[in-house]
């Protein structure tokens, strides 16, 4: 069964886009604009995963995180607007895997999550795109059955395109889901998706899409 990935902000539009990336990106995911229903959404839904805005109506987000602590399994990823240095330690004091601030790229936050989830061992290790085979535990790559030999950073670019399979992502949403900034050079991601296509061989499965970014999925257009 797919991982799920409970999501508490109030704000429509983020709550919805990040339920969005989190069903593409293959996650059985739910929102909530308030943490009132939470203590019955983990016994219902069973989250595997929490995302909390800290900024809430209510309890706020860190008082939502005693909550998941005391009565949950789950991992929290804290979203919010707050860049504070006291805050973000608050967040991981109590107990937090993760903490992402607005604002932010959906396809860094997907991959935040990921990250937890696979810490967790709430994800399964390897991940097949047609005759691809990732396996993230033992640091392996395959194409029909013959290793990949990647360097650390083209492995890293891989699983991050692996995450966000089937869409596009752009050089700045590259730039910082794997290197984790966005003012560097985007040449930078060229030379390494150009190395990482080369290795991967054909058919293709690291596709340009001219003017947006890269896709990662197994088919030839």
């Amino acid at each position: 069964m797919d991982a799920r990935v409970l999501v508490v902000e109030d704000a429509e539009a983020i709550r919805t886009a990040v339920v969005a990336g989190l069903s593409a990106a293959g996650y059985g995911a739910a929102g909530r604009p308030d943490g009132r229903t939470l203590e019955d959404d983990l016994v219902a839904f069973r989250p595997d995963l929490v995302v909390l805005d800290v900024m809430l109506p209510g309890r706020d987000g860190f008082a939502l995180l005693d909550v998941v602590r005391r009565t949950s399994g789950a991992g929290v990823v804290m979203l919010t607007a707050r860049d504070a240095v006291d805050d973000r330690l608050r967040g991981l004091h109590g107990g937090a895997d993760d903490y992402v601030v607005k604002p932010f790229v959906l396809a860094e936050l997907v991959a935040r999550v990921t990250a937890v989830l696979r810490r967790m061992g709430r994800t399964p290790s390897t991940v097949e795109i047609g005759d691809l085979l990732i396996d993230a535990a033992a640091g392996e790559v395959r194409r029909r059955g013959a290793p990949v030999e990647l360097t650390a950073t083209e492995l890293k670019l891989l699983e991050y395109l692996a995450a966000q399979r089937g869409r596009v992502v752009s050089k700045g949403q590259i730039l910082t889901g794997v290197w984790g900034y966005t003012d560097y050079d985007p040449n930078l991601v060229e030379v390494h998706v150009s190395a990482l296509r080369r290795k991967l061989g054909e058919p293709r499965l690291l596709h340009t899409v001219r003017g947006l970014g890269y896709v990662l999925r197994a088919d030839q257009t």
